[in-house]
């Protein structure tokens, strides 16, 4: 990579935000970047997520080492560990360049991304807000991938993801950046990018590739997945019923989960109160419905006896969890007011809660702002 920004041509002036919770793939995510051809980021913000007991300095110290010498213009602030909208909020704050570009810290760019990525913003017409990179997940060859990585996999077809999205600064202070009610890695570029696209600006694909593997999962992870159910009902508020079809993304299946879910409760509450046919019947619906999810899951994936297990026993947590997130998350937001109503008053306010006094700390140690 060029020593200084432009040094390799002209181009737009760019920063490049990671919220991180300095987990061990953050040190190739910065390996990749400071190895990438092309003009240098104008400055570097790494904004370190993690919450104030667990955030001591020390386990930075190997990832930034790894910068070489993007080191001097690399910033580190802290954001409390309030959920990756919060941090690139926190990061888009300290930025002064033209452009922010957001990268997860599980990516690696690739080896031409810099020279790309100017390419990319060169060619970004005055109504265009945003650029987006192309994801590549590579999935293991000698056999079908397992359910965690075709989910994983989804995010090479995902509009908008801020694994590596590039934003105008000026119009993520214009529209108060990611909106903090998304505490999770889910639904948060899709929201900000319906306020933005609904407020007539662009946002194109770009050419530059970057690389998301496959980040090692707990077994039951898919599990914790559902939480994001809650946030689905938070998009239904703020974009309509059919923020699907204007984010493009699939519908899912929770219309099934909750019929899934009710056959089994009527069924335990039919057996309580001894009308055994009755229950018999809505506890064959629910063996039904669970055997059909449990075999599309199963039916694409390796088979494998461990993969098999998991997929029986979570098929059939899951409907539950899904429909529980689900009907919390639209109690919990029952009171948010669509984004257009709010637009027509101010934007930049309607969605950023305020800033707590201690959300950013000053740079580490050893580390001076750009």
């Amino acid at each position: 990579m060029s020593g200084d920004p432009g040094a390799d041509g002209p181009g737009p002036g760019y920063a490049v935000v990671v919220p991180t919770l300095v987990r061990d793939t953050l040190a190739d995510c910065l390996a990749a970047l400071a190895a990438a051809n092309g003009p240098a980021p104008d400055e570097i913000v790494l904004v370190d997520d993690r919450p104030g007991p667990d955030a001591g300095p020390d386990a930075l110290e190997h990832p930034l080492t790894v910068l070489g010498d993007l080191r001097e213009r690399t910033v580190v602030l802290r954001s409390g560990g309030r959920g990756p909208a919060a941090a690139r909020n926190t990061g888009i704050r300290a930025v002064a360049s033209p452009w922010t570009v957001f990268l997860d810290d599980d990516v690696q760019v690739g080896p031409h991304w810099c020279e790309q990525l100017i390419q990319d913003l060169a060619e970004a017409a005055p109504d265009t807000a945003a650029v987006q990179g192309v994801i590549a997940v590579p999935l293991p060859g000698e056999r079908r991938p397992t359910d965690w990585e075709r989910g994983t996999a989804g995010l090479a077809r995902a509009r908008w993801i801020a694994a590596d999205m590039a934003y105008r600064t000026g119009v993520l202070e214009e529209f108060g950046g990611f909106d903090e009610r998304f505490t999770r890695a889910f639904r948060e570029d899709a929201d900000l990018a319906l306020r933005v696209l609904d407020a007539g600006w662009r946002i194109r694909r770009g050419r530059r590739t970057t690389r998301h593997p496959v980040r090692p999962a707990a077994r039951w992870a898919s599990l914790g997945q559902q939480r994001g159910n809650a946030d689905d009902a938070l998009m239904r508020r703020l974009h309509g019923p059919d923020w699907w079809a204007k984010a493009v993304a699939p519908r899912g299946r929770i219309r099934r989960h909750a019929a899934i879910t009710g056959a089994g409760a009527a069924a335990l509450a039919l057996a309580a109160a001894g009308r055994r046919r009755a229950a018999g019947v809505a506890g064959l619906g629910w063996a039904a419905g669970t055997a059909e999810y449990a075999w599309a899951r199963i039916a694409p994936g390796p088979r494998t006896r461990d993969e098999v297990t998991t997929m029986l026993v979570t098929s059939a947590l899951i409907p539950p969890a899904a429909t529980w997130h689900r009907l919390s998350g639209l109690w919990r937001h029952r009171g948010a007011p669509a984004w257009r109503e709010l637009a027509a008053t101010s934007p930049a306010e309607a969605v950023r809660p305020a800033r707590p006094a201690n959300a950013v700390q000053g740079p580490s140690p050893g580390l001076s702002p750009s």
